[in-house]
């Protein structure tokens, strides 16, 4: 069927008549988008481990420096073991994981104290951010050997480090959800009286609450950096100083154990965030950490 349409002219054209799935546009979902998460992991995984065979079998690297997948794998089982034992790693574990959550729970309070001072007062924006600024832009690492001068070779270095670390990304993410409440609402408090405080602790803060869970994130991450690097610095009784010792003796399989398990940690504080948003921000989809993917 055809129809007929008149353009400015006057004169009559015919045009052919349009179905509905003409006009509306629709998104195309690529293929590799329809894939299971689960199914897509493992193949990632299969992959890494086919091309991290093929280099140790051909030599491309030193298998003194990178062991077989399967020697790996057997001291993960031999780690594993020793863990569920009660042996020596046991306890170097919960010292690693003292100083992350110590470490951590240090760098919320600091990190949420200033990032309401900057993004509250005019003083904390113009005055305290650009300190905040020069010092993350600083290598952190360098840090260490202060702190360990100034705390010492015990545990309160490594926790000091690793608030250091975590703090400034909670910060930002602090001051960015204070000021990312909205104009009306913030004009609704002003006209019902609403005091600083009021404001601050029903309006802003909840309506920030996705800006602060993004750099309670980011500090998940990097706490452990911290802690980690400190006891390769310091010594210490952790997993980073059994790293350490390892990787002197060129026990490589040994190394990437530890490693492994450290990353488990890691990823347990890290979606222990991430759950922890859930619970609170259920009304903002977060689809980049999961939150909003049920596939």
């Amino acid at each position: 069927m055809k129809s007929t349409d008149t353009l400015t002219l006057g004169r009559p054209i015919e045009v052919e008549d349009a179905t509905f799935t003409d006009t509306v546009w629709a998104e195309h979902t690529a293929w590799i988008d329809r894939i299971p998460r689960s199914l897509a992991m493992i193949a990632l995984l299969l992959v890494v481990l086919l091309i991290w065979g093929a280099v140790h079998h051909f030599q491309i690297v030193s298998r003194i420096i990178l062991p077989s997948p399967q020697e790996v794998g057997r001291d993960i089982l031999f780690v594993g073991q020793n863990l569920v034992t009660g042996g020596y790693m046991l306890p170097a574990l919960w010292m690693t994981t003292q100083e992350i959550l110590w470490g951590f729970f240090f760098a919320i309070l600091i990190g949420f104290s200033l990032g309401v001072l900057v993004g509250e007062t005019t003083f904390g924006e113009r005055a305290v951010l650009p300190y905040l600024v020069a010092i993350d832009t600083m290598p952190k690492v360098a840090f260490a050997p202060l702190f360990l001068a100034w705390l010492g070779f015990g545990i309160s270095s490594k926790v000091a480090l690793a608030a250091f670390i975590a703090t400034f990304p909670i910060v930002v993410g602090t001051a960015a959800g204070l000021h990312a409440a909205d104009e009306n609402a913030r004009m609704m408090f002003r006209s019902l009286g609403a005091s600083r405080w009021q404001t601050l602790v029903r309006m802003k803060i909840p309506a920030g609450l996705p800006h602060i869970f993004t750099g309670l994130k980011i500090g998940a991450v990097g706490v452990m950096a911290g802690a980690i690097t400190a006891e390769f610095l310091g010594g210490g009784k952790g997993f980073g100083e059994l790293i350490r010792v390892a990787a002197s003796q060129l026990q490589t399989p040994r190394v990437f154990s530890l490693i492994l398990y450290l990353s488990v940690l890691g990823f347990a504080l890290f979606w222990s965030v991430v759950l922890l948003e859930r619970r609170l921000v259920f009304w903002h989809r977060a689809s980049v950490t999961g939150i909003d993917d049920r596939r």
